[in-house]
């Protein structure tokens, strides 16, 4: 457990675990010394001089003092390694998702990221704080009082100790049957998590059509599930209980008959027979708690699993040796992508010199999406090359890459706060007066002089609390903030009423000025002032140049823009 967990977080908190495990351990000997010190109490209050249990009652007084000193300093070097580790593990586990491939975030995964995020981390990290101290007490605590029952006795202890290895052994079998139950257990709870999500994104849907009072199916039976395992859990965990306790009743019982019995030979006093029984009990405590501690423990390792197996999966890698890019001119050569075991883009091979617009079209499918993402090295290319000032783009440091570029989703996300702080995104340290002129030239101040609070209007979470036309707004104020010298623009005003389009259009207008900028869109109209357009379809260039010599070469761009005219105003290729 100890070394999964310094597998997932790295050494560098190896040093801190090891001490608080020495600690606790210290502790755990301590509290079983502690009880030893009963034999000769009890043996002195029980013989002919009374009186000769005080200086045993003094050192036992003393050894509990060292005890309750130990165990304030073990507890409180477990909570702060713990906290220290949950910290570590959430920057480090936020700083691995957000190097992973785009491609790496399905469906499917939603729900494990968002149970690992909430519950995962904390229960896997509570180890050092809640569950390190009681299992070391738990193991430990008794082997210490076994020891001391054999230094009074040796058929007693010899007697205890018998029952260490059945103990051990129902502990391992315990664990080894819940395994698969816990496993299959984590899979239900991650559908369920999303599923549970996937019902709160449908409610426009079910809504719509008429059964928002209607029980989510999908939900139900995937909750079903999870009742139908945790139940078969349980039930997987109760013969090691039922065993640990008649074990730990069977052992006690033997201690009983054995202490009377050696008790009427006359090989042992009275005295010494009770406080073997009275060390035996409180042997019985902590190893019955083994078995509720040994499913918590279960518990966080299968959720060290599989952050584990998250953290293991490769990012994109890093160029040893980064190159910085000169100019910012782009280029796809013979680039190759496939994704989901089809290919979305086959050899490419396109370039945008430096200032220029490059409009890409297409049907929907055609992979347009794709190029912009890999230009941004939201994936690796399968062959071939993209290249930003003449530079691979996985020969270029992350951090330089997005120094370069701007991106304008079409489904614009904007995070829980104010205006104000969603178009700091783009650029932190920017002045006030920054913000403010980046926001006039998006026209994002026609909104926020409409908005109750302003600047300190808050957004609600993904931007709820603005509409399409709003959120793109605040996405192209972050863009003009930014002010960097490549923009990448997909499908922006593909779904704005025609207020908010034009203010949009405006806006883009200035954020691609003097600019070099890759525009993907479905309304033909705001490809035009493109310098060149690539028509792609099946992730193949079939058509490329700028507006007239499409239209008049009468390809499929042609016939894309004549299906979006009305039938006065179209092209028919002689004009």
């Amino acid at each position: 457990m100890i070394r999964m967990l310094l597998r997932v977080l790295g050494d560098q908190y190896a040093r801190p675990i090891r001490r608080t495990v020495a600690l606790m351990t210290t502790t755990a000997i301590a509290e079983g010394l502690s009880y030893a010190l009963l034999v000769p109490v009890l043996r002195a209050l029980f013989g002919s001089e009374p009186a000769a249990a005080w200086p045993w009652l003094i050192a036992f007084g003393a050894v509990v003092a060292a005890y309750a000193a130990l165990r304030y300093i073990s507890d409180l070097s477990g909570f702060r390694v713990g906290t220290t580790m949950l910290r570590g593990m959430y920057h480090r586990l936020g700083d691995h998702l957000a190097r992973l491939p785009i491609g790496w975030y399905n469906a499917g995964r939603i729900g494990q990221v968002s149970a690992l995020a909430s519950g995962g981390v904390l229960q896997a990290m509570s180890v050092i704080a809640h569950l390190l101290a009681p299992s070391i007490s738990a193991s430990v605590t008794p082997l210490t009082i076994i020891v001391v029952m054999l230094a009074f006795n040796w058929q007693l202890g010899l007697a205890a100790l018998v029952a260490v290895p059945v103990v051990a052994a129902i502990q391992l079998w315990t664990a080894r049957s819940t395994a698969a139950t816990d496993a299959e257990r984590a899979e239900r709870d991650q559908e369920a998590t999303g599923r549970v999500i996937e019902y709160l994104q449908a409610q426009p849907v079910l809504r719509a059509g008429g059964r928002s009072g209607e029980r989510f199916r999908l939900l139900d039976d995937s909750l079903r599930e999870v009742q139908r395992v945790s139940r078969r859990s349980v039930l997987s965990v109760l013969p090691g209980a039922v065993g640990l306790t008649l074990t730990v009743q069977a052992m006690f019982t033997v201690l009983l008959v054995l202490g009377a019995s050696l008790a009427l030979g006359g090989n042992i006093g009275a005295a010494e027979v009770l406080a073997i029984l009275v060390l035996a009990a409180r042997c019985a405590d902590p190893l019955l708690s083994l078995a509720d501690i040994g499913s918590q423990l279960r518990g966080a390792r299968s959720e060290l699993a599989r952050l584990d197996t998250v953290l293991r999966t490769e990012p994109l890698p890093e160029a040893r040796e980064p190159i910085q890019p000169v100019g910012r001119d782009l280029e796809f050569d013979s680039v190759a992508f496939r994704h989901g075991g089809r290919t979305v883009i086959d050899e490419v091979s396109l370039s945008v010199p430096e200032g220029q617009r490059l409009a890409v079209v297409g049907p929907s499918g055609a992979g347009k999406s794709t190029l912009l993402q890999l230009l941004a090295r939201f994936y690796d290319v399968d062959a071939g090359a993209v290249r930003v000032g003449g530079a691979d783009v996985r020969a270029i440091s992350t951090e330089v890459l997005m120094a370069q570029i701007a991106i304008v989703f079409q489904e614009v996300y904007l995070f829980d706060g104010t205006i104000e702080e969603n178009v700091r995104l783009g650029r932190p340290d920017a002045g006030v007066a920054e913000v403010r002129a980046a926001a006039t030239a998006a026209r994002l101040d026609e909104v926020i002089e409409r908005l109750p609070g302003g600047w300190a209007a808050n957004v609600g979470e993904g931007g709820t609390l603005l509409s399409g036309g709003e959120r793109q707004r605040v996405s192209i104020a972050r863009a003009l903030l930014k002010n960097a010298p490549i923009v990448l623009l997909d499908e922006v005003t593909s779904a704005l009423d025609p207020v908010n389009e034009a203010a949009v259009h405006e806006g883009i207008e200035r954020l691609m000025a003097g600019r070099t900028v890759v525009m993907v869109a479905h309304r033909m109209r705001t490809v035009q002032r493109a310098d060149r357009i690539a028509f792609l379809d099946g992730g193949r260039i079939v058509e490329e140049g700028s507006h007239h010599e499409l239209l008049r070469h009468g390809g499929r761009y042609a016939d894309f823009w004549n299906a979006s005219l009305t039938p006065a105003t179209a092209w028919d290729g002689r004009g």
